[in-house]
């Protein structure tokens, strides 16, 4: 019976194309903006051509300070500041009249850089400008200090290295955040519309009293019901994982050179994959809860809502945490235990002991979610409408 209820209550909601958009192309389309807007943020430009504005008085002596940086186009106006104002170029280049006359003869020389700091083009570009100035810097003052037959030793005492204690790209701390936002958004999004028309949208139609009077016992009509939305909720993390995974392959370029899982890329995405559905039974109950509250589709939302928005807290107290500053109540809180496994996984790491206190927190929040839920569905006051 248990199964039969179950198959009926899988090809309802798949009937609905609300929840075939929810669950298989909203998430394709999500994830497909998520990771080009990723993509984009590591790419720190490469590839790009930027304008700068400058005066028309740019000699190319002052042209060849920048010659390392193929990618910035010189355009020459009157007023540079209004070129950048008006869209034409992503920064301003202003120096004062014959400003390498005056460098050369030890003479004040001032450079004003203009840009937006809210655009990443303009950050971008004038990150190079002032990288090729302080260069051009470095190139004045050794040549000053060597015509005075001071040795430039001097003036730089010690060399500064900075070197990480870790070999991975830093791009996989982009990845890391990418995957648990994207997997607990589609999950959570997938999941929502079934969990709501499955009780309040029962009550809703007036169809949950027919229900009940069947010979059918109630606890095996909940349990059935479950599970048809841990499965919508699993199948839409699967395919969220699986497309991720494709269009990292086959879109991207710098987050494909960050994620390198080696020879465990079979059970990272195992494991994964049971990650997604230990989320999705965790999500599944809490949305079954709020739908039983809920007298109504609308109402059984309006509950659900601060539940998918505090899942996203846990992975933003994450997201600045190392990989190994990690501790064992990141493991042991729920949600937050799922992001944490996630980053793990994404950096290629496998920790058993990590993954059984994460499953066995989840499954006792889950047990306890599910008899509140089984003693809500026992009362008529909380069934019927």
């Amino acid at each position: 019976m248990l199964r039969k209820i179950y198959l009926k209550e899988m090809k309802d909601s798949f009937r609905d194309r609300r929840t075939l958009l929810l669950t298989v192309l909203l998430p394709i389309v999500m994830m497909t903006g998520l990771v080009l807007f990723y993509e984009s943020m590591v790419s720190n430009g490469e590839g790009e051509v930027y304008q700068l504005a400058v005066d028309n008085n740019f000699s190319a002596e002052e042209e060849g300070i920048f010659a390392a940086y193929e990618n910035i186009e010189f355009v020459q106006s009157d007023d540079p500041e209004a070129v950048v104002e008006e869209g034409e170029a992503q920064a301003a280049l202003i120096l004062n009249d014959g400003f390498l006359e005056s460098v050369e003869a030890g003479e004040a020389a001032t450079v004003t850089v203009l840009g937006n700091s809210f655009s990443q083009n303009s950050s971008n570009l004038m990150n190079m400008v002032t990288s090729a100035l302080a260069v051009y810097e470095k190139a004045v003052i050794a040549e000053r200090l060597e015509a005075q037959g001071t040795e430039q030793d001097l003036v730089q005492p010690f060399m500064l290295e900075q070197k990480e204690i870790t070999e991975d790209n830093p791009s996989i701390n982009l990845v890391a955040l990418l995957i648990p936002l994207i997997l607990g958004l589609a999950i959570g999004i997938g999941a929502g519309p079934s969990a709501s028309d499955l009780f309040a949208g029962e009550k809703e139609k007036k169809t949950m009293e027919a229900l009940l009077m069947t010979p059918v016992n109630r606890m095996t009509l909940l349990v059935a019901k479950w599970l048809t939305i841990v499965s919508i909720g699993s199948l839409t993390g699967i395919i969220t994982l699986i497309v991720v995974a494709l269009e990292i392959s086959f879109l991207t370029e710098n987050l494909k050179s960050a994620v390198s899982l080696g020879d465990n890329v079979y059970a990272i995405i195992g494991f994964s994959i049971l990650v997604s559905v230990i989320y999705a039974m965790f999500v599944a109950t809490l949305l079954m809860v709020t739908s039983i509250i809920g007298k109504t589709v609308k109402e059984a939302q309006s509950y659900s809502t601060p539940i998918m928005m505090i899942g996203m807290f846990p992975l933003m107290m994450i997201s600045g945490i190392g990989i190994n500053e990690l501790q064992f109540h990141h493991f042991a809180i729920p949600i937050m235990n799922v992001f944490t496994i996630l980053k793990e996984l994404s950096f290629g790491i496998i920790n058993y002991e990590h993954l059984g206190i994460m499953i066995a927190s989840n499954l006792v929040c889950i047990v306890a979610a599910f008899i509140i839920a089984r003693v809500m569905f026992m009362k008529d006051k909380w069934v019927m409408n």
